[in-house]
């Protein structure tokens, strides 16, 4: 029988830019994307497909946004700008759920960049958009969560080795996003790769050791009674033959 198991496909991604005031909305006082970084999932599983750029943007970048993400003028200065890259990053997240953490943030300098082009619409029309912040206040209010619930503070709470992230980057703050979002939304105790191989890809093959352990619960008598009940009332069924 052919498997007809649908594919989800989800793009988790991060971004760098030339400010830091979140609060103010910094791409409305004229701050510009200067790095993109994504990795693909497919059904939950990475596929070792990324996408990485740095831009080269039309201002310089802030002296305390350097501190966060160590990208220099100098270092961009060579780079593509947005216009030329605009395309192929539409092209690769095209049609995918697009994960961000506070992703107000990174889908509004997106679309700042889209509108200044006069093409492309908004990201929104391309992609379904899911905040892994959201996610993470939910939980918390449930108590399921504890602490900060910035990207720092969820890794530790889940046990999941950030150490090697001594600057921001966009593309390994994509690929730790990945893990604490299938934290975030049903556990997971090692990352899989959906391609043979793929493993050796990227920073993802971290040992289970590393992880917290999943919690078990087991069902009660009353549980596994009801469920007996509710598999005999299945004609035929496999699972008594």
């Amino acid at each position: 029988m052919t498997d007809v198991t649908p594919l989800k496909r989800q793009i988790v991604f991060d971004t760098e830019t030339t400010g830091m005031n979140q609060d103010a909305g910094p791409h409305y006082l004229g701050h510009r994307l200067i790095e993109i970084g994504c990795v693909e999932l497919i059904n939950r599983k990475l596929t070792g497909r990324t996408y990485h750029v740095f831009i080269k943007p039309d201002r310089k970048v802030d002296e305390e946004a350097i501190q966060v993400h160590g990208i220099t003028d100098e270092f961009l200065a060579d780079k593509p700008m947005f216009a030329e890259v605009a395309d192929e990053f539409l092209a690769f997240v095209q049609g995918a759920e697009l994960i961000a953490h506070n992703a107000n943030f990174d889908t509004g300098f997106i679309n700042y960049e889209f509108e200044m082009l006069g093409r492309h619409g908004r990201i929104e029309d391309h992609c379904s958009i899911v905040d892994t912040l959201q996610i993470a206040r939910a939980l918390k209010n449930r108590g399921e969560l504890q602490g900060n619930l910035n990207l720092d503070a969820l890794c530790r709470f889940y046990g999941i080795d950030n150490s090697h992230r001594t600057l921001h980057g966009a593309l390994l703050d994509s690929e730790i996003l990945a893990d604490v979002y299938l934290y975030l939304t049903g556990g997971q105790t090692k990352l899989e790769f959906s391609v043979a191989g793929a493993a050796n890809a990227g920073s993802f093959n971290r040992a289970a050791s590393d992880r917290r352990k999943t919690k078990v619960i087991a069902a009660t008598a009353e549980e596994l009674d009801n469920h007996k009940t509710r598999m005999e009332m299945v004609s035929d069924a496999i699972w008594f033959r």
